[in-house]
Order: C-alpha cells, then sequence, then structure tokens
C-alpha cells in the first residue's frame, strides 16, 4: 500500500494523530471514533501495509504504535513543493565545496613553491 494512499483517509490520518501521542489498543482507538472496532481494525491494516503503524500481540491484545520514518516520503515531498529544498542534491554541493577548498589549497601552496615572477622591462 502507497503511504499517499492510506492518508487519504479522514479517520486514518486521525488514528495516525492519536498514535503520534503514543501506543494503543484497538478498543482505545475504537473509543475516539464513531466507527465500530472491525472498522478501526480494517484501517490499521491499510495503515501497516503501508507501514506506518506496527502491531504487537500482549497477551490478548494489539498494541499499535506509529513508525515515524514512513512519513519520510511524505516528508519529501512537502519539502519539495515548498521551495525549501535545493534544486541541486546536498551532497552534491559539499563535493563542490571540498573541490573549492582542495584547489584554493593546491593553487596558494603552488604560489608559495613557485618564484616570484619579476616585471621584465623593456629596453630602450
Amino acid at each position: 500500500m502507497d503511504v499517499f494512499t492510506a492518508l487519504g483517509d479522514p479517520v486514518r490520518r486521525a488514528l495516525l494523530r492519536r498514535l503520534a501521542e503514543g501506543p494503543a489498543r484497538v478498543v482505545d482507538l475504537a473509543a475516539d471514533h464513531d466507527i465500530s472496532r472491525p472498522a478501526v481494525s480494517r484501517h490499521l491494516k491499510v495503515l501497516g501495509g503501508a507501514g506506518l503503524v506496527a502491531g504487537a500481540t500482549h497477551g490478548r491484545e494489539r498494541h499499535y504504535t506509529l513508525v515515524p520514518s514512513a512519513l519520510e516520503p511524505v516528508a519529501v515531498l512537502l519539502e519539495e513543493l515548498s521551495g525549501r529544498t535545493p534544486r541541486i542534491p546536498e551532497h552534491v554541493l559539499d563535493g563542490l565545496d571540498l573541490e573549492v577548498r582542495r584547489t584554493s589549497r593546491d593553487r596558494a601552496a603552488g604560489r608559495q613553491d613557485r618564484p616570484a615572477r619579476t616585471e621584465r622591462k623593456d629596453a630602450g
């Protein structure tokens, strides 16, 4: 399941907001909504399929938690749309910075190794 598809439903977004506060059982999540526990379970299954939530069984109950790292594609899209992300990837800019520093250092070292140039006077 695609993260964006999973986020398309308002009930699933509300479930994620609740899980951002901490782990919860299906019965706890159903209490916050006017839908049945089986319906909440179906929504959690969709969210789990998208990797947005993880469920763990504790005895006879299932506890769900938010998986924040699964929201990375959404964060990337929002950064791109807001214009805050440079069009050139950060690692490329880092490489350019390193090359400029290396070139500057090499040029400075080269000037020290070479004898100073003397101006020629034209005879005449």
